[in-house]
């Protein structure tokens, strides 16, 4: 059974068929629900996203998709050049497990365009200057022409157990003091997932995977990823050691162990939003929610 991972959660059809109809785009404007950006961030009200009506909308604009109404819905989205933002724009990372389904998925969607049309102006075949087309899903060189659309780096990220379903646990040097979350890693160019389980299980503590079991994906738009969630039994947990390089520490955990520490704030969960936080409560079992309650942290 596939967990029901939070930024997963989608009503919106993206209606891929419309972006190059831009008299239906234009019709589509009028009656829309517009989700302004700032940079990386969202205007909100209260904990929501505020939709602007087309009049009060700024920014370059890009096609979301239509809900299960039809009605249509857009981003424009404004750079961000000043020190701090206005309070009521937050971001994804403080609102995401507020929002609806509908709004989760045109969030997501959001962010993860608006982000790459911010860090791909130039043509990555000639240099030149690009352009929006396709309301959003492609930039075309100015000079050669050339198609680019967004693309998405996939990472395994894993929950690694032993065979009495205890699960490891590391900490990244970067992180914040306490913060602990299950291993990850980007996919490498010819790799396959279950292979990037394996290397970076072994890579990270030298774990050694006897087998594994999938349990979904979830996009990760800060700025362009998508997970793809494993758990993975390994053979050797007697023997594991934080490889000292990106892991600085690991731990072993009943589900006893982990209530405790969580409760205490001798250990910090990773954030609700997070795959890495619903692996660990899928694992934790139905009253995760009630007993895993305590302090949680972001990587940085």
């Amino acid at each position: 059974m596939l967990l029901n991972l939070p930024l997963s959660r989608s009503k919106l059809d993206r209606a891929a068929h419309l972006r190059a109809d831009q008299s239906a785009l234009d019709e589509l404007w009028q009656r829309a629900g517009i989700i302004e950006m700032l940079g990386d961030r969202f205007l909100t009200e209260g904990d929501s996203l505020k939709y602007l009506a087309p009049s009060e909308a700024r920014g370059e604009r890009y096609f979301l998709g239509l809900d299960e109404t039809g009605k249509p819905f857009f981003v424009c989205h404004n750079k961000f050049h000043e020190n701090e933002f206005p309070e009521e724009f937050k971001s994804l990372r403080t609102i995401g497990a507020q929002l609806d389904d509908l709004q989760i998925g045109a969030a997501v969607h959001a962010l993860a365009l608006t982000q790459w049309h911010e860090a791909h102006q130039r043509c990555a075949k000639c240099g030149d200057s690009t352009h929006v087309t396709m309301a959003g899903a492609v930039r075309e060189c100015d000079s050669c022409a050339a198609s680019h659309h967004p693309r998405t780096d996939p990472a395994i990220i894993v929950l690694v157990k032993d065979e009495a379903d205890r699960i490891l646990l590391g900490r990244q040097k970067i992180w914040p003091a306490k913060r602990f979350s299950t291993f990850a890693g980007f996919v490498e160019p010819g790799e396959s997932f279950e292979s990037c389980v394996s290397r970076e299980v072994l890579e990270e503590c030298g774990g050694v995977v006897s087998e594994m079991r999938y349990l979904g994906s979830q996009p990760w738009p800060f700025p362009a990823s998508i997970m793809i969630a494993y758990e993975a039994v390994i053979t050797n947990p007697q023997t594991v050691k934080a490889d000292g390089e990106e892991i600085e520490e690991i731990v072993w955990l009943t589900r006893e162990e982990l209530k405790q520490k969580s409760s205490t704030g001798e250990l910090l969960m990773p954030p609700l939003i997070s795959v890495a936080r619903a692996m660990i409560n899928n694992w934790y079992g139905p009253t995760a929610k009630q007993d895993l309650s305590g302090g949680e942290a972001w990587r940085s």
